[in-house]
């Protein structure tokens, strides 16, 4: 007899929980019961538009929600007690709050990248660690540099074996939201310390992986770029690294030969495509770049910061509810659903 639908509901409708709670929404076997959040703008009036159900996440905003025109079907409470796994797409640092109210009505929860991992214990990324995730109460999709380097690294090591890994992580400045309020402009600002705060979180799903990350962020916000340095076991050659790349899920490769030699080229594929917001839940690495010498891979790949970790929330949700026992069968489910392949062309 198959498990009744997952009802999920999304606290904060912002860059994240949006494009979460669409991806929901499209899934089999779960339901959206709603979304939450303080704001009383065009972001949630979209989210209304699409016929989502609206609750306010603090009771104070609801009288400003109903005076923009908002059709509020009560406050964040309310929806916990309607769902099995509420979705946690607030600002950094409102986690803990949260959870607290969240684990206080026996609702599993999964929390976004923003959040330390003592949080909730367990960090997540599908392809790595889906099984030690099973049925467990809470968890934390890592953010989307960190899933971009478990993706791409992890596959390496569960194919072939990785000694050691080398990132230097170039961020995008800002959202495009918002850019208008801050961003850079001709300068490019490292990360303060070393090891970026990368390496260490990817060691919460990757823990035996030797990781060292560097990282800066510059005047640039449609995604991030990474260049890895691979010390593989066993000597490789570059055709074994290609057929780890090529299997792996939610990894694209892109070629400079077919004229996509930037990550604006990326992003322009992704619109060619007709994808809602040219969003890119896949990492594109370079075919044509990548170098295997002496059993050193290095080479770079492509992020978006605005989507690729949507997908790593639908697999949580399957996870923490047991929903699906196997990952690649929760990944396969995903992939189908929102269309995520790993050949553009």
């Amino acid at each position: 007899m198959p498990k009744p639908a997952a009802r999920v509901g999304v606290n904060g409708f912002g860059v994240i929980g949006k494009r979460v709670a669409e991806a929901v929404s499209k899934q089999k076997d779960m339901k959206l019961i709603g979304v939450s959040d303080v704001v009383a703008d065009y972001r949630v009036k979209m989210g209304q538009k699409k016929n989502f159900a609206i609750y306010s996440s603090i009771p104070e905003k609801l009288p400003d929600m109903k005076k923009a025109g908002i059709e509020v079907s009560g406050v964040l409470e309310d929806l916990i007690k309607k769902v099995d796994v509420m979705i946690d797409c607030t600002p950094a640092g409102l986690g803990a709050r949260n959870k607290a109210q969240y684990d206080k009505l026996g609702v599993k929860s999964v929390f976004q990248g923003g959040e330390k991992h003592d949080l909730t214990g367990s960090s997540f990324v599908a392809q790595c660690n889906y099984e030690g995730n099973l049925n467990k109460n809470a968890t934390r999709v890592v953010s989307c540099n960190t899933t971009g380097i478990c993706r791409t690294i992890g596959a390496l090591q569960n194919g072939l074996g990785v000694r050691k890994a080398r990132v230097v992580v170039f961020r995008r400045g800002t959202d495009p939201w918002e850019s208008h309020k801050n961003g850079l402009i001709n300068t490019v600002v490292p990360e303060a310390h070393i090891p970026s705060h990368q390496g260490p979180d990817a060691q919460t799903v990757l823990p035996k992986l030797d990781i060292t990350t560097m990282a800066a962020k510059g005047p640039f916000n449609i995604g991030h770029l990474h260049f890895a340095m691979v010390q593989l076991k066993n000597n490789p050659e570059r055709k074994d690294v290609l057929k780890v790349l090529k299997n792996a899920p939610r990894l694209a490769p892109v070629r400079t030969t077919d004229g996509v030699d930037s990550m604006n080229a990326v992003a322009e594929m992704m619109r060619d495509l007709h994808r809602a917001r040219a969003d890119m839940w896949e990492v594109a690495y370079w075919e044509d770049i990548l170098n295997v010498t002496d059993g050193e891979a290095n080479l770079v790949y492509q992020v978006h910061n605005e989507s690729v970790v949507v997908p790593e929330n639908v697999d949580a949700i399957r996870a923490l509810t047991g929903l699906e026992s196997e990952g690649r069968r929760s990944i396969a489910k995903t992939d189908e659903a929102l269309g995520i392949t790993n050949k553009f062309l």
